[in-house]
């Protein structure tokens, strides 16, 4: 499709397979390269968008031969925010269907909230041929590891099924993480089942506490390694909170190394000082069914070299009490 950020007239496309299914608006901010969101909701909320002929709000999901009209689309203004830079990013597994990426931290899935642009976006503009490519979840800014990211809507949907599903059936999706925290765990595994509820700060920003009256959310930990002062964990996730391990192991008393959100501020403080400059929380290991063919996959991302480096050096200052090798513990 021609890009509209540049179209000096009304466009006009029919969807089709691959399209239907998804939000009119993140529709418009995949084939409006270049242009502002803010612009994108405006001529939404005006009726400038027609679908079918018809006025539609953000929400609508599209149907397989809907007529979409698009007026004429301007560029942002000089001064504006740039597009997204094109990034390509470390492909761990690929097909026609989707594909695994490793997320550097750092990097936000897609822009919004104050950030400009994410993987998302960067991945869209180095693949401006592709048809489809939609988030099949998400990763927090600072948590590094697997990503995926759907190339056919068929997919999306199927993905989408399986991280529901999940939660009963590690089968369908099994999802693993390596946290380092500050303390000593006993327990090789331990199941914590805290109810969560989000809340934004009084700066408005957004955050997460155990509340008994929100989501149940349940993590499963195994202990990996120890140092003294330090646990290495592998976290299994059974449901998909928004900062689900990172506030399960700072309430259980065990905050991951780094976390400026839920950790220990002076830990942290120290510990950049000793070459770990972010948060140890890695997505390794991502076990499910092809979305398409029903055959079972098996995707690692290793650990980081900064991750890396940590362990190495904590291995330097001390023995390590629970001889694993991270990243494969099993």
């Amino acid at each position: 499709m021609k890009e509209l950020g540049k179209a000096p007239k009304v466009a006009r496309h029919v969807v089709d397979a691959e399209e239907a299914g998804q939000r009119i608006d993140n529709f418009l901010l995949r084939v409006c390269k270049g242009v502002p969101k803010s612009h994108v909701y405006r001529i939404l909320r005006s009726g400038e968008v027609r679908v079918n002929s018809r006025r539609v709000d953000q929400t609508y999901r599209l149907v397989e031969r809907d007529e979409v009209r698009i007026p004429p689309i301007r560029l942002a203004e000089p001064g504006a925010q740039p597009p997204a830079p094109a990034l390509e990013f470390d492909i761990l597994y690929e097909d026609e269907a989707f594909l695994a990426l490793n997320k550097p931290a750092g990097i936000a899935v897609h822009g919004g909230s104050g950030v400009s642009f994410g993987v998302i976006e960067s991945l869209r503009r180095a693949r401006p041929q592709a048809k489809l490519l939609e988030l099949a979840h998400r990763l927090d800014r600072e948590t590094s590891g697997i990503l995926l990211v759907a190339k056919k809507r068929s997919a999306l949907n199927a993905l989408h099924d399986a991280f529901r599903e999940g939660g009963t059936d590690t089968r369908s999706m099994d999802k693993r993480y390596l946290a380092l925290v500050k303390g000593r765990w006993l327990n090789p595994v331990q199941h914590i089942r805290l109810a969560l509820t989000k809340y934004l700060t009084e700066s408005g920003e957004r955050r997460v506490s155990v509340d008994p009256e929100g989501k149940a959310a349940h993590s499963i930990v195994e202990l990996e390694a120890r140092w003294p002062g330090y646990s290495l964990l592998g976290v299994r996730i059974r449901t998909g909170r928004t900062h689900q391990i990172r506030v399960h192991l700072a309430a259980s008393g065990f905050p991951i190394a780094g976390d400026e959100k839920y950790g220990d501020f002076a830990l942290n403080k120290a510990l950049r000082k000793e070459a770990l400059p972010r948060m140890f929380l890695h997505a390794h290991r991502l076990a499910l069914k092809h979305p398409l063919t029903g055959e079972p996959l098996r995707i690692e991302a290793p650990l980081p070299a900064d991750l890396a480096g940590f362990i190495r050096h904590l291995d330097a200052q001390s023995v390590r009490e629970f001889d694993q090798t991270p990243g494969d513990p099993h």
